[in-house]
């Protein structure tokens, strides 16, 4: 399959990229419970290294995966996954091409709110290359989208470091906390009727395990974060609390989640 793929994109980045654009379609496995994320990560790799010999038809054919044109696009299907692709790819070739970045965020806050579960997720991978290249200039980014009102942004924003190969430094696991506490502390003010919109329902899925992942990397300060939430006794938030406790890679602390469930009784 990757020498097909190969073979594929050498003829997409000379502008022939309906063959490519088939192919994907066809080995997308949807509909179906799981789209091929292997051959979409396998895109993104073949097109970023293309994109030093051929950046301009690389670009063109980012934005032509990913719906430039932002028309309707129906969920489980191929054309689901051909827009997933694009998006990824969007962040892998923005991770080797600085002068991307810019516009590749500007796309990639505006996918964030998409109506599929798939392209946020999409976004969230985008977003961790971009991280791995660039932390300095990217997580600023993020914080931005932890501060805005829309929640399927503040989604992405913990999403994107909710991933523990990023946080290998205490610093970067220190920004991924200060992302989560941002929209924790903007989540206790939300009134009660906005709650129960599905963008809300969504983003207090996605705490409810990302906090866990940044606990495990800086286990000291997220369970006194925790201990910290618990008191502001929001029905929302203790529901989140106590599905990241539940969290297998948390299973060792044993001593400070009961010390954070004693507060949530």
């Amino acid at each position: 399959m990757h020498d097909t793929l190969s073979s594929l994109v050498e003829r997409a980045v000379t502008g022939h990229h309906r063959p490519l654009e088939f192919y994907l379609r066809e080995h997308s496995r949807l509909p179906g419970p799981r789209a091929n994320l292997e051959l979409a990560n396998d895109l993104a790799y073949l097109l970023a290294s293309a994109s030093s010999t051929h950046p301009d038809t690389v670009l063109s054919l980012i934005y032509a995966f990913s719906n430039g044109n932002r028309k309707a696009m129906v969920d489980n299907t191929p054309s689901e996954f051909v827009m997933l692709c694009g998006v990824v790819a969007a962040g892998a070739c923005a991770a080797v091409r600085s002068e991307w970045r810019e516009q590749v965020i500007e796309m990639l806050s505006y996918y964030a709110c998409s109506t599929s579960w798939r392209v946020r997720e999409a976004v969230a991978t985008a977003f961790q290359h971009l991280l791995t290249a660039d932390s300095e200039m990217i997580l600023p980014h993020l914080s931005q989208l932890a501060a805005s009102e829309n929640f399927l942004q503040q989604r992405a924003a913990v999403a994107a470091l909710a991933e523990p190969r990023l946080l290998y430094t205490p610093e970067l696991a220190e920004n991924a906390l200060q992302l989560q506490r941002i929209v924790f502390e903007h989540m206790a003010h939300i009134p009660m009727p906005e709650r129960k919109c599905e963008d809300f329902r969504t983003l207090r899925r996605a705490l409810g395990y990302t906090l866990s992942v940044v606990a495990a990397a800086l286990p000291e300060k997220s369970f006194a974060f925790m201990c910290e939430c618990a008191l502001w006794n929001d029905g929302d938030i203790n529901w989140i609390l106590r599905e990241n406790l539940k969290k297998k890679r948390l299973a060792k602390f044993s001593h400070e989640i009961t010390s954070v469930m004693n507060l949530l009784t």
